[in-house]
């Protein structure tokens, strides 16, 4: 006769909610690294995991630098009148579009984790801020105003990104469900086309 199974003894609550934590949001263990291993290699590691160029950056080589150089001047010649678009879509001037766009990459390069990733300004954001902006001064009458209260609202995200980054909760995009992205993908457009036209979303 085949034997019995054992079951095994149930845990507690409380520790059965951590380790359902622990799984969910740790499940690669990251510290896991870092045990046994002298202070100089824990030090380089951590480098590492704040500063990915450390880590890539010793096998880049002349013929990833003129691949980088052909993809980055092609999509600076596109980039350009996109991101002057992009500003006016937040009421601003042209060169704040055009910062946004180059600036965002320079600092990812050193930071970021991911070689296939579009860094920048697009459109819904851009008319987001606007109408965001727009709700609370006029862009013409109180344009020192406007733009203060444009660069505090850029910070404060920009901060929430960076330490969204710096903890390395990309992972929580995983919790969006199929169905909301694609229908953010799908009110873009038309979110997009209505703002500039004349027909109300009232």
């Amino acid at each position: 006769m085949p034997s019995k199974k054992e079951v095994p003894p149930r845990k507690k609550f409380l520790k059965e909610f951590a380790d359902g934590l622990k799984e969910t949001f740790f499940a690669d263990d990251p510290l896991k690294p870092y045990k046994d291993q002298p202070k100089s290699k824990k030090f380089m590691l951590g480098l590492q995991f704040l500063f990915p160029i450390f880590e890539w950056g010793r096998n880049y080589n002349l013929i990833k630098f003129k691949g980088d150089l052909i993809a980055g001047l092609t999509i600076a010649s596109l980039c350009r009148s996109q991101d002057i678009e992009y500003a006016k879509l937040a009421n601003l001037e042209p060169q704040h579009g055009l910062c946004s766009s180059f600036v965002p990459p320079l600092i990812y390069a050193f930071m970021g984790s991911s070689r296939d990733i579009v860094i920048g300004p697009v459109e819904v954001v851009s008319l987001l801020l606007g109408s965001l902006l727009q709700d609370e001064l006029d862009p013409t009458n109180n344009k020192e105003e406007y733009l203060r209260l444009a660069f505090t609202a850029t910070f404060f995200a920009g901060i929430t990104q960076a330490l969204l980054g710096f903890l390395r909760l990309g992972f929580l995009i995983d919790f969006l469900s199929h169905a909301t992205i694609v229908g953010f993908m799908a009110g873009e457009p038309l979110l997009l086309a209505f703002s500039n036209s004349k027909v109300s979303l009232a």
